[in-house]
């Protein structure tokens, strides 16, 4: 079994703690156990850590959780100091880094919906869980940034570095890979577009007559995260929207209904519930276009047709995504990928959806897979085409192959070093209260005088 993501197991983590006052025999068993400044750290937030480490795996003794809860001293600490220093991250940052994990967690899980049914919540509710927290660590990201901004290592300290790793610490580089893709979505027909046009142009009227809009919305509406709040979405900025529908939902007033709206997902009429600054609360009703199966084997017999040309000569696999790909993010760039979590085009095996990775798995570089199903975020389903670019096998680091890693690990030395001498100050400047359960930790640095 390969290991979940890290990042995947915090959203399990978030979504998994429903009430840091949840109680046993009519005692809170969550607590404060340790203040940094003006922040606290919860039991649950430690106990937390743990559940994501065993999710992994992994063994969790005394001294992990010991080095658990020392990380999440640093964390406050950064958040304290942040403050001092007028160090801060916007709510436009914060929306747009969620919104980047969430498309990651839904590629991994393979919908919203499966998202959704998961966690028995809403895309909205989960986002709402998770926005504190990313503040959080966005904010202690940054002050972190700029205490070790300044550091470097020269290709020198590099080789030393290196040089001084006993042969059993030499890292071991997981395989990675690099693929490209050519998507092809079932089309919508003319007739099924009308079909959902006509049904949300029904729905409308009734609205307009009188009916009301969310009751309409809980019994119609096929964007099931909303639907059972009423189409209530909660309040989003203009970049957490489709254009189609942002456009529309800033032009409305209080409990004024939208025209019809055509986006990606399908048909949407759409009831502004209150604006609030740069946000929006609306509710919607959704109605998707059904791709008929026959669509979807036209969609199989495209992929087909593509696949068999991959054996002209005179045609590449860059061409025929550009041609023939429904992936507006990959087309133009020969079908290359690009790895959400790091913007480069490199994976670790881990980080590759599991569809894709079965795929991945089986080929050598510069092969290419028959047309396998596929189904977009947007629940469009269809085909792809993978081909494989690049793949290592797994390997003790070598500075000659590896270079750019192993300066990444010299310069983290480095940069904990800096960290280090930056907490043994600030530790003394700060008000910290450590919980006598940790007493017995051997921490590894002094956080109280």
């Amino acid at each position: 079994m390969r290991k979940i993501s890290r990042i995947f197991l915090v959203l399990i983590v978030i979504c998994s703690i429903t009430s840091v006052n949840a109680q046993e025999e009519g005692k809170v068993i969550d607590k404060v156990i340790a203040v940094v400044g003006e922040n606290i750290i919860l039991k649950s937030e430690l106990e937390s850590q743990v559940v994501s480490y065993r999710a992994q795996g992994e063994l969790v003794d005394d001294d992990a959780k010991c080095g658990m809860f020392e990380e999440l001293l640093f964390q406050k600490l950064l958040l304290h100091q942040a403050k001092i220093d007028s160090v801060t991250v916007s709510d436009a940052e914060v929306e747009g880094e969620i919104n980047r994990r969430m498309n990651y967690f839904i590629a991994q899980i393979g919908s919203e919906k499966k998202l959704e049914q998961y966690y028995k919540k809403s895309i909205i509710e989960i986002k709402e869980e998770f926005r504190v927290v990313v503040k959080e660590q966005m904010t202690s990201q940054r002050m972190q940034g700029q205490i070790t901004s300044d550091v470097q290592v020269t290709p020198k300290e590099v080789k030393a570095f290196f040089e001084k790793l006993p042969s059993d610490s030499i890292p071991l580089i997981e395989s990675e890979v690099e693929y490209a893709q050519i998507l092809i979505h079932a089309k919508e027909s003319e007739g099924a577009k009308k079909a959902a046009e006509e049904r949300i142009n029904e729905i409308r009227e009734r609205i307009v007559k009188g009916e009301d809009f969310s009751t309409l919305a809980i019994l119609y509406s096929e964007d099931e995260g909303s639907a059972k709040k009423g189409g209530e979405l909660g309040f989003m900025g203009r970049a957490e929207l489709v254009p189609e529908f942002s456009i529309v939902a800033f032009k409305l007033k209080d409990k004024e209904v939208s025209k019809i709206v055509e986006t990606q997902f399908g048909f949407h009429i759409i009831q502004l519930i209150q604006r609030r600054g740069q946000k929006v609360n609306a509710r919607h009703i959704l109605i998707k276009v059904k791709v008929d199966e026959n669509q979807v084997k036209l969609a199989k017999n495209l992929a087909d047709s593509v696949y068999n040309l991959l054996s002209i000569d005179t045609l590449t696999f860059g061409m025929l995504a550009k041609k023939y790909s429904d992936d507006e993010q990959t087309k133009k760039s020969n079908g290359l990928v690009v790895n959400p979590q790091t913007g480069t085009s490199v994976f670790s095996i881990d980080q590759v959806n599991p569809q894709i990775y079965y795929s991945l798995d089986k080929m050598n570089p510069g092969e290419y897979s028959q047309h396998v199903p596929a189904q977009g975020v947007d629940g469009k389903k269809g085909y792809r085409i993978i081909k494989l670019l690049t793949k290592t096998e797994p390997h003790k680091a070598d500075i000659s192959t590896d270079y750019s890693k192993i300066q990444g690990a010299a310069l983290q030395t480095k940069q904990s070093e800096v960290i280090q001498k930056w907490i043994a100050g600030k530790s003394q400047q700060t008000y910290i209260k450590i919980d006598e359960e940790f007493n017995n930790c051997d921490l590894q640095n002094k956080w109280i005088n």
